[in-house]
């Protein structure tokens, strides 16, 4: 019998505790930003400190960056996970960060608080299992073209080895639209939450790849009962080293906020 797949399991829904007071799941809306990739000791400390001001309290960042093409800028790597870390602690947020590899999750161990798998690697069974071993939560994204139940049974590889503390992200899966990056899919959210009891969040940045479509789809996002969203924000994205195009600057990212709060509250009157 699978673990989250039972239909109608709601009464055990998972929470992920992140410590200080941090959780992803609940009643929760969580907001996850920062940079696309950490790019330099400079670029790192302005956005934590500006998401940090903001009130967002997990900083993301890549530090090994699976690009389609190698000779694209393919992050720092460990350098990158150091200044990652080192933002998070002077400003108190918590890091999640892709590890590719497995023979990296315990070199990367003390580095990040979630283990973020993507959506390239969904299916690398090796690495879900090295991960499930861990007593870090996991943030496992869905594959680019991967069905919900192949989405689950990845999350089960991740359960089987012992670590149920996972966080599913909906990133966009690959369609015949051309217009958009991906085609963000918002149903999954309810469908999970049917199915599952792992709390589930959206990734408009790379949902859409459009920085003027973060925003309706992140209130939609809220609308919809997604547990948070993971956002690209950039101190410039026009200098971005990746992904500038689906990257918001700080001012923008502060709007997005004010959606958020809008919304919730619009779902709490209706709830009342």
């Amino acid at each position: 019998m699978n673990i989250f797949t039972i239909k109608n399991n709601r009464e055990n829904k998972k929470i992920i505790d992140l410590g200080n007071g941090i959780t992803i799941g609940g009643n929760e809306f969580t907001v996850i930003s920062g940079p696309c990739a950490v790019e330099g000791e400079e670029q790192i400390e302005t956005s934590a400190k500006a998401l940090s001001d903001m009130g967002i309290r997990i900083l993301r960042g890549g530090a090994f960056k699976p690009r389609t093409s190698p000779y694209t800028f393919q992050g720092l790597g460990f350098e990158g996970l150091r200044l990652l870390k080192n933002a998070g602690q002077r400003y108190k947020m918590k890091i999640v960060s892709e590890i590719m590899d497995p023979r990296d999750l315990d070199a990367s161990y003390d580095y990040v608080d979630i283990i973020q798998i993507g959506s390239r690697n969904m299916q690398n069974y090796t690495l879900l299992k090295e991960a499930g071993k861990l007593d870090k939560p996991v943030l496992l994204k869905r594959g680019m073209a991967s069905t919900i139940e192949e989405w689950l049974m990845a999350a089960e590889y991740i359960a089987s080895e012992g670590n149920e503390n996972i966080i599913l992200c909906e990133r966009g899966i690959r369609t015949f639209e051309k217009y958009t990056r991906n085609t963000l899919d918002l149903t999954v959210v309810p469908i999970i939450k049917e199915l599952a009891n792992l709390p589930i969040i959206i990734d408009p940045s790379h949902g859409t790849g459009r920085k003027e479509l973060i925003r309706p789809a992140t209130r939609a996002a809220v609308a919809i009962g997604a547990d948070g969203v993971m956002i690209e924000t950039h101190p410039n994205p026009s200098e971005a080293l990746s992904d500038g195009k689906q990257s918001l600057d700080i001012e923008e990212m502060k709007t997005v906020l004010l959606d958020i709060e809008s919304i919730k509250d619009c779902i709490s009157k209706l709830n009342s």
